[in-house]
């Protein structure tokens, strides 16, 4: 296709082409209406083999459905010399003289005009379209697409230099005044900040604040404060608008003692949780069934097995989480230290040969089978009586963005301290021997070749630490801004760090990235 855009086009656009083509968005692509969909449902079968799937088209000039994967709708346009189909699903336009899909702006602009007369139809009804239901409809996203005012193209035409990322670039990186014992916000706002998905999501404004009083909503807050990180201002930046919204909405945080970096993270998702719409428009309630950007990054499954030692009945429950909090050796909790022979050899790049306690052995700590004694009977479901059992847990599903809670804090009637325990932690990690059920993905390259992945390996990208003690002590934070390029973030100062200086320190919080991401 020439840089002019397609010129079989042109045979298309005759007589009332317009109408014809606003018809075929209206009943087979956008769907609006119940009855639309139902029509969608029903006729939308490839005329030759009778399949719904397979990426189907329609011929733009007669009423022919064809499946692109099968290429039947390819020998339709050979035969009948009809170049021109539209994909039923995204609404994109394929032309066969081009082996391409094609741009026209006029094509472009009936889609666009349709696609929101679908989404004002949707609004009438939206609790009897179930989010799966509303993408298979093929509406899209309930956000329009940015385009440039006069004045914005005015500008854009007048400042032609734009700003590029290079290796060693510093844009994102950017101090946070201390307001008063505010290291503990200021350390969490770094790692999130530096969250790639969530940077995506603000950076492109995706956020439709829909609160009688957006001066409330944390959300919009947090979109101000990424478009302050990644302006490319050097200046320290003053989170006071942000300190308010957290006092405001979580007031158990208010006030100008030292908090617990943690508990601020919890909370922060929590209210971000709160404050976001899931594709319904309806509030994000339940985080079992939430599609807030919160959840879709930071949200996993935590699979819960009890047995019964009688009969070995199995009861099994998933729940959700955020962060997982890791006991670690030298705390008063019982399970210390594995049994012999668990610890030996190297898994995640982690030797055991200096005794040094790792993060793999916290987490083996964690799902290990743990027996609940004759004090913690359960009723069995098969027995039908109090036994004894044991419990296991797994992960069930992986968030995006793992995050590892190391429990240094210790607190009980007779004991508060801070566990200072060196625990290595990798740059990456596998967390395939933790799952319920382990999967991996076959890639295969352009050359043919396969490869196998797992989709449970992670990336470390964030690191908060405490220096001092449990009474007195000042949190910050280590964050990735290339792939090899390390900063350490001490409120307003930022520094370049090195890995052995992110691998060397204590660790609190760890925040891993998943390297490959699946299609649900």
């Amino acid at each position: 296709m020439s840089p002019a855009g397609c010129s079989h086009v042109n045979s298309f656009k005759v007589d009332n082409w317009k109408q014809n083509l606003r018809v075929i968005y209206q009943c087979f692509v956008w769907s609006g209406t119940p009855d639309t969909r139902k029509r969608k449902a029903k006729s939308c079968t490839c005329h030759m083999c009778g399949a719904y799937l397979n990426r189907l088209h329609s011929c733009l000039y007669c009423v022919f459905f064809g499946c692109f994967t099968k290429k039947h709708i390819h020998e339709h346009a050979k035969v009948k010399r009809h170049n021109l189909a539209i994909d039923l699903l995204y609404g994109g336009i394929y032309c066969f003289m081009c082996q391409d899909y094609i741009y026209d702006k006029d094509m472009e602009q009936v889609a666009k005009e349709e696609q929101r007369k679908a989404w004002k139809l949707q609004a009438f009804a939206p609790s009897l379209v179930s989010p799966y239901q509303y993408a298979m409809t093929g509406v899209g996203e309930k956000y329009s697409t940015w385009e440039p005012t006069k004045r914005e193209l005015e500008l854009l035409r007048h400042n032609p230099k734009r700003r590029k990322i290079t290796t060693n670039c510093t844009i994102g990186l950017r101090g946070l005044i201390n307001l008063g014992n505010t290291c503990f916000m200021n350390c969490i706002v770094q790692a999130l900040t530096h969250t790639p998905l969530l940077r995506d999501f603000f950076l492109s404004d995706r956020h439709k604040c829909e609160m009688q009083s957006p001066n409330s909503c944390l959300v919009c807050e947090m979109s101000t404060l990424f478009q302050e990180f990644y302006s490319g201002h050097r200046s320290p930046h003053i989170p006071y608008r942000l300190l308010h919204l957290v006092w405001t909405h979580a007031r158990h945080l208010a006030g100008y003692e030292q908090q617990d970096a943690h508990e601020f993270l919890i909370a922060a998702l929590d209210v971000l949780h709160r404050h976001c719409k899931d594709d319904n428009g309806k509030k994000a309630n339940n985080p079992n069934h939430c599609n807030c950007i919160i959840d879709q990054i930071f949200t996993g499954g935590l699979q819960s097995d009890v047995t019964c030692q009688v009969c070995h009945g199995v009861s099994t429950t998933i729940d959700p989480f955020w962060d997982i909090s890791l006991d670690l050796p030298g705390s008063s909790s019982p399970f210390w230290p594995l049994s012999p022979g668990s610890d030996s050899g190297v898994v995640n790049g982690e030797s055991h040969a200096s005794g040094t306690t790792t993060l793999t052995d916290c987490l083996r700590r964690f799902t290990r089978p743990e027996h609940l004694g004759s004090s913690a009977k359960i009723k069995c479901s098969g027995c039908h009586s109090y036994q004894e059992s044991t419990k296991q847990l797994t992960m069930k599903k992986l968030p995006i963005v793992a995050c590892f809670h190391l429990k240094r804090f210790e607190h009980s009637a007779k004991l508060r301290r801070k566990i200072t325990t060196y625990v290595s932690f990798p740059l990456e990690l596998d967390m395939t021997p933790f799952m319920a059920s382990r999967y991996i993905y076959i890639y295969t390259h352009p050359t043919g070749m396969n490869s196998v992945c797992s989709l449970c390996r992670y990336s470390l990208f964030a690191v908060v630490n405490h220096q001092g003690t449990l009474e007195s002590g000042h949190y910050t934070s280590f964050i990735r801004q290339h792939k090899d390029q390390w900063f350490k973030c001490d409120d307003a100062i930022i520094t370049k760090a090195s890995i052995k200086d992110v691998l060397d320190s204590e660790g609190y919080l760890l925040f891993y990235h998943k390297q490959f991401l699946e299609y649900e």
